[in-house]
């Protein structure tokens, strides 16, 4: 089969992408422990606590619940509303749970505020690197398969998924800087957030009768994500860049009240 070849301005886009994707978060870390003399295990401690919790322990919880045939799966996914609620149900509690692990533990010997922000810093940079920046380098070399022509040898090996691949073809080849910057905006309203739930979860950790912030994290995760996976099931049609708007402004308030009502008190 013939995928038609993907431009030098794709693979600019994917490339500038892939770069972007770790030197925005990698800078940003640490130009806040410069800043505020954090240590770096704050930081790294994210980073361990993002891929525990989420890559390894959620995905595959989720994977026996969503993925293996069984009744509980088929109900799940032949109900895509249910599907995008459970998906986002399991980020908000593991990611939420491991906030409260990190802190609780890893990090339970510092009080310091700053502890906050340099964990959700190091936690959504590295679901930038891990999500969006590994995304961008397999696209290319996706990109550079198309165009050598041994993208079908690919797909020959994996014939149970060749739909899967000659869409995802067809999406590269389609992919530009506009694709490029919306990618980058919704990371920028998880950041955001992250930041803000992890001052959250640090409070209820560290002040006295503040635990009811630990589910509300949750709870504000699981909507954020839910939906997200509204528009991605193809549930909710609206705009993409309205999508990533609302997104925006959800990431930014709960990031506004979480540092004016318990970072700055």
């Amino acid at each position: 089969m013939e995928f038609a070849k993907v431009g030098t301005g794709t693979i600019q886009a994917l490339i500038l992408g892939a770069v972007l994707s770790v030197v925005l978060p990698v800078g940003i870390m640490i130009f806040w422990k410069i800043k505020k003399k954090e240590p770096v295990t704050s930081l790294l401690a994210g980073v361990f606590v993002f891929f525990v919790f989420a890559l390894m322990i959620e995905k595959s919880i989720q994977a026996l619940v969503i993925m293996l045939d069984h009744p509980v799966s088929r109900f799940i996914n032949t109900h895509p509303v249910c599907l995008a609620l459970v998906t986002a149900l399991f980020a908000g509690v593991f990611e939420e749970t491991g906030r409260m692990a990190a802190y609780r533990i890893l990090l339970k010997k510092q009080t310091n505020k700053e502890t906050a922000i340099s964990y959700g810093l190091g936690h959504g940079g590295a679901e930038i690197i891990f999500i969006l920046g590994i995304t961008f380098v397999q696209y290319t070399l996706y990109a550079q398969m198309i165009n050598q022509g041994t993208y079908q040898t690919l797909i020959d090996q994996v014939p149970n998924q060749a739909d899967t691949f000659k869409e995802l073809a067809k999406n590269i080849a389609e992919f530009g800087f506009g694709n490029l910057c919306i990618s980058l905006l919704e990371r920028c309203s998880a950041l955001l957030f992250h930041v803000g739930a992890s001052i959250m979860v640090f409070a209820a950790c560290r002040k006295s009768g503040a635990f009811w912030l630990y589910p509300l994290a949750i709870g504000l995760h699981t909507l954020m994500d839910f939906l997200a996976a509204l528009y991605a099931l193809g549930i909710w049609h609206i705009p993409v860049l309205l999508l990533e708007g609302i997104l925006l402004l959800y990431g930014i308030a709960v990031l506004y009240m979480s540092y004016t009502r318990l970072y700055k008190q």
